[in-house]
């Protein structure tokens, strides 16, 4: 998307309603959303199509939509954290991870689904009905990043921020089919301490449909931040470069029962099909 952007194949406008509009019709049986920020993602979207023009690009995601997870302090916008207690606070600033996709020229889509808190690993609240695996509408997308997992699996967006204290971004990744990563502690500043208790654990980290765009947005949520004392104070590595676009020739290990963990037969019948 971004190419195309440059190459002024597509505007920001145009893939900003392209996803709206999935969203409009999908995400009433996903909810995977729990604000849609359109009217933001329009005005946003037609800034950055002023900007291209001018040939200011903003940063690597500019004019590109992206969802932003609840727990994600976002100024201007509803941020819930999941629960009934926030249900109706509209912060005042961004925290670091919001800041800076913002800074990159990205897209608001809007704030994607989280239990309270990011206590869980399914996403349901006490805000509506819970959000539901593209996959299969009776089934739970994982958590505590589910939202932005079900958003992602179902085309609501083509990356997504997410954060991670237990598996609450490689839950949702493995339900619904979708790339995520938890960053090395410290790798992605977060200084705030929100309900929950997870700072200790948490780190912020992308989500998308394949490797490299999660390693685009990790680029730009990633590096040293002085507001973050337990911040990792040495620049980042470019991720995106560090993709290795041939895997050929390289030797990939995998065990069907590391640790002794049972594994249920289906998925260990599918992962050895894959690695053979």
């Amino acid at each position: 998307l971004g190419e195309l952007l440059d190459a002024k194949q597509v505007s920001s406008r145009e893939l900003a309603e392209l996803f709206l509009a999935r969203i409009d019709a999908l995400n009433p049986q996903l909810n995977a959303y729990l604000t849609v920020t359109a009217d933001l993602a329009r005005q946003q979207a037609d800034d950055a199509d002023a900007a291209i023009a001018k040939n200011a690009r903003r940063g690597p995601l500019h004019g590109v939509p992206l969802s932003i997870k609840d727990l994600t302090i976002t100024a201007g916008i509803r941020t819930t954290r999941g629960s009934r207690v926030f249900a109706d606070w509209v912060p005042d600033a961004d925290d670091i991870v919001a800041e800076r996709v913002r800074a990159s020229g990205a897209v608001f889509l809007g704030k994607t689904n989280t239990p309270e808190f990011g206590h869980r690993g399914t996403t349901e609240n006490l805000l509506g009905d819970p959000c539901r695996n593209p996959w299969d509408l009776t089934r739970t997308p994982g958590g505590s990043s589910g939202g932005a997992a079900a958003a992602l699996a179902s085309g609501l967006c083509p990356i997504a921020t997410g954060s991670d204290g237990g598996g609450s971004i490689c839950i949702p990744a493995g339900f619904c089919g979708v790339y995520g990563i938890k960053p090395s502690q410290g790798r992605v500043p977060a200084p705030y301490e929100g309900p929950g208790g997870w700072r200790p654990f948490s780190q912020p980290g992308p989500m998308a449909r394949d490797v490299r765009d999660a390693c685009l947005l990790l680029d730009v949520m990633a590096g040293p931040d002085p507001r973050d004392a337990t911040a990792i104070t040495t620049p980042a590595p470019n991720f995106a470069d560090a993709c290795v676009p041939d895997v050929t020739g390289l030797r990939i290990a995998w065990s069907p029962d590391f640790g002794g963990v049972p594994v249920d037969p289906e998925v260990r019948a599918i992962a050895e099909r894959a690695a053979l």
